[in-house]
């Protein structure tokens, strides 16, 4: 009996809960308060993005206008049953697009294979071989598991000082900024996409992103794996 008076019942362990919560400031004073909070928090979560914004928008161009280089950066962007998924696949014939236009001589896919059943930029080579660049030209980076570690190696492990980069155009201001802080003088090829699902979806990340990519161009850290220097390019180039 002793122990069934004791015991909770739903309703009040259910307003025990309601009272933790804590509640609206009840003044006038209180909810300014809250709601100059609630914004300041919002200009520092944006500030990232309009640096990259600001820093790297008059470097975009498209493949037309785009000035030539050596070498072309294309970043991973996933696969679909082992094949290029479609946003990478649009990556892909830019790069095609601009070696056929002579504006690159050689091609630096970087993905991640961290798995055995998970191979990027063997993908993406395969992909360009079959759209007219031929595969000798075609360099892989195997290590490019997020956009800082694809511009670090490709300066430090490949060499490569100049380039241009190659994504979507929501996606091309953050590699710019984070090529540059490594040390790679860029210009970036924005591929556009449809404004449909996957692209507010890659927008959203990047605001994210940009938050990391303030960290990794301040701070400058290894990549995840950087391993020896590679003479893949050099070779392309030759």
């Amino acid at each position: 009996m002793e122990r069934s008076l004791n015991r909770k019942t739903p309703g009040s362990r259910v307003a025990a809960v309601v009272r933790r919560v804590p509640r609206l400031p009840r003044s006038r004073r209180g909810r300014r308060h809250l709601l100059w909070a609630a914004v300041a928090l919002g200009v520092l979560a944006l500030l990232p993005a309009t640096w990259l914004q600001v820093t790297a928008d008059d470097r975009v161009r498209t493949v037309a206008d785009a000035p030539a280089e050596s070498v072309a950066v294309v970043f991973g962007a996933g696969l679909w049953n082992g094949e290029p998924s479609p946003y990478l696949a649009h990556r892909l014939d830019a790069a095609a697009e601009l070696w056929a236009a002579g504006k690159v001589r050689a091609v630096l896919v970087t993905g991640d294979n961290s798995r055995t059943d998970y191979d990027e930029p063997t993908a993406m080579r395969d992909y360009l071989a079959a759209h007219g660049v031929p595969r000798d030209k075609v360099v892989l980076d195997y290590a490019g598991f997020d956009t800082w570690d694809s511009c670090a190696r490709a300066r430090r492990v490949f060499g490569v000082d100049r380039a241009l980069l190659v994504s979507q155009g929501f996606h091309i201001r953050r590699a710019l900024a984070l090529c540059g802080a490594a040390g790679i003088e860029a210009y970036g090829v924005g591929v556009d996409e449809p404004h449909d699902a996957t692209w507010y979806y890659g927008g959203t990340r990047e605001v994210a992103g940009a938050v990391k990519a303030v960290f990794d161009a301040v701070f400058t850290p290894d990549p995840r794996f950087l391993g020896p220097r590679e003479g893949g390019i050099g070779r392309a180039l030759g």
